[in-house]
């Protein structure tokens, strides 16, 4: 941990259960404990197939206290640096723009999402621009996914 850095975030609690397998609530700082974002870490192990097991096990076992979680985490889950990246805001309303426009589900809509260029992308956002404030940009008659007029 930095000098300057606010402690007690999210990196220091996932870099003590995957890399460097300190525990951090072992101290006279309580805060470890109270700030322990359970859900988050969670859904940031999940990501990994190796974690998804001991995550799906910590879902169902919800209850317990965040020391007890954090130590299952830290004793179960072997010694490895794991990245992901999270998807940005942008990039969720881009899926939802897909989804509707093409009728996919999440999973298609995200890989739809890695092949469109940013040009594609606007186009479909005009498309399903519904009005409001400036009023309808697209076209009212298009063609769906499948080649039929709505």
């Amino acid at each position: 941990m930095k000098k300057n850095e606010p402690p007690y975030q999210l990196k220091h609690y996932l870099n003590a259960i995957n890399h460097e397998k300190v525990d951090l609530m072992a101290g006279e700082d309580e805060f470890w404990e109270k700030k322990y974002p359970a859900y988050i870490v969670n859904k940031a192990l999940s990501a990994f197939p190796d974690t998804l097991l001991y995550v799906n096990e910590m879902n169902r076992l919800h209850h317990l206290d965040k020391r007890l979680q954090f130590q299952f985490f830290l004793n179960s889950i072997r010694s490895k640096k794991r990245f992901s990246k999270w998807l940005r805001s942008s990039k969720i309303k881009n899926l939802e723009y897909v989804k509707e426009y093409y009728g996919y589900n999440n999973e298609k809509a995200r890989q739809a999402i890695d092949i469109l260029d940013d040009e594609k992308i606007e186009y479909i956002k005009r498309i399903i621009n519904r009005g409001g404030k400036y009023g309808r940009v697209g076209v009212d008659s298009r063609l769906d996914a499948r080649g039929d007029v709505e």
